[in-house]
């Protein structure tokens, strides 16, 4: 029994690999600056950066991409 609970606890300290959906939330929270400290937390304990790092360099390449858009439709329009 003592094992079991040994093995539960050694399993809830490892860091977990987080899902998109998580990476995704995190991304955008973070790019808006309302990320709360819990949330902050489990970020960085996560196993590995990369997927907040790819995530974050595929969100700021789209967001100046569709800027590029926005803006050439508007000068087009006129």
């Amino acid at each position: 029994m003592t094992e079991l609970l040994k093995a539960n606890k050694i399993d809830q300290q490892k860091p977990k690999r987080p899902g998109i959906l998580k990476v995704m939330q995190s991304i955008l929270a973070g790019a808006i600056g309302v990320q709360s400290d819990k949330r902050r937390e489990e970020d960085f304990s996560s196993h590995s950066p990369w997927p907040y790092i790819i995530a974050g360099i595929l969100f700021t390449v789209s967001f100046v991409v569709g800027l590029i858009v926005i803006v050439n439709l508007v000068l087009a329009s006129q």
